[in-house]
């Protein structure tokens, strides 16, 4: 979406259908570092919530794209770093309840939700997507490599604090990494915590693209579809190889591009995605690698991926 600095897309979304992004800090603006972030490591983690992206410039350009006709199946708080670090990303959902039918999600890592202040703005979205990737302070700093600040017992009553506030749809998505957080005893662990939080549907995620730490590693589907039964609600695994076959996307270079800048990407990702033989995406692809605008990296799988190098 050229033209706009805050929103992306709409690009496809695995659980959601097409997804409109709006991202409200600068990349990599986050209070984690977590080893298996796909945009790479966390050059400074930080607390401290300002207006990063003016305010201003976001509703103008969220009022220019529902003028101008746009469709999407979503708007998403989403995209490089931590939104709710924006101090006024409740006003930009506060906007689209007041102009749009469309609904709102908001995707967090749930590590500023012990503020009252920030659980009030959250409760504005239609949906809200939170993380769970440890059971105690060892594997937070671990897994998560958390701001000093940060204490995973603070994080987990804002997580039920806000279940308990929210009346909208909280979904929570437990992201597992192979002999780190998939043994027994641990899935155990996060199940109890999420019973906890009791949210209304469980992802269960693991490492797909190439991550911050190459000792992140997938978990086998095997132990993954096991472990969909300690969770209530049941979980959904939601990594790719076991998403049922949907809606498929308008595919053009600049919706590939869009794509590729959200999440790197292997050529059967794109093709799955956009309903296209690899051979055609191959094209596109191609076309933006001579344009400087992507270029392949290798992430220790068999296939490699295309990475925007708007941030490299």
């Amino acid at each position: 979406m050229s033209g706009h600095k805050t929103l992306f897309g709409p690009v496809p979304s695995r659980r959601f259908g097409r997804s409109l992004g709006i991202d409200l800090v600068p990349f990599k603006t986050c209070t984690l570092d977590c080893i298996f972030c796909q945009l790479g490591r966390t050059p400074a983690k930080t607390m401290h919530r300002k207006n990063y992206i003016p305010i201003d410039t976001v509703l103008t350009e969220l009022k220019s794209w529902l003028a101008a006709g746009n469709q999407a199946d979503v708007l998403t708080l989403s995209g490089s770093g931590e939104p709710t670090l924006h101090t006024h990303f409740g006003r930009v959902l506060d906007f689209m309840a007041q102009n749009t039918d469309i609904p709102s999600l908001l995707l967090t890592n749930a590590t500023l939700l012990s503020q009252p202040e920030v659980r009030k703005d959250a409760a504005k979205a239609s949906m809200v997507k939170t993380s769970l990737c440890a059971w105690d302070q060892g594997s937070f700093l671990r897994v998560n490599r958390p701001h000093p600040d940060l204490e995973f017992s603070s994080f987990m009553d804002g997580q039920i604090r806000f279940r308990e506030e929210f009346a909208g749809q909280l979904i929570l998505e437990v992201f597992l990494l192979h002999s780190i957080s998939d043994a027994q005893d641990q899935l155990q662990a996060l199940a109890d915590i999420a019973r906890r939080i009791q949210p209304d549907r469980i992802h269960l995620n693991s490492v797909e693209r190439p991550p911050a730490e190459s000792k992140a590693q997938p978990v086998p589907m095997s132990i993954l579809e096991k472990a969909q039964d300690l969770f209530s609600p049941r979980a959904e695994i939601a990594v790719a190889s076991a998403r049922t076959k949907g809606q498929q996307f308008e595919a053009n270079e600049e919706s590939i591009l869009q794509t590729i800048k959200r999440r790197p990407c292997t050529l059967s990702d794109l093709a799955s995605i956009f309903g296209l033989h690899q051979n055609e995406v191959s094209k596109y692809v191609t076309s933006l690698v001579h344009k400087g605008q992507v270029q392949w990296t290798h992430g220790g799988s068999d296939q490699p991926y295309v990475a925007s190098v708007e941030h490299q």
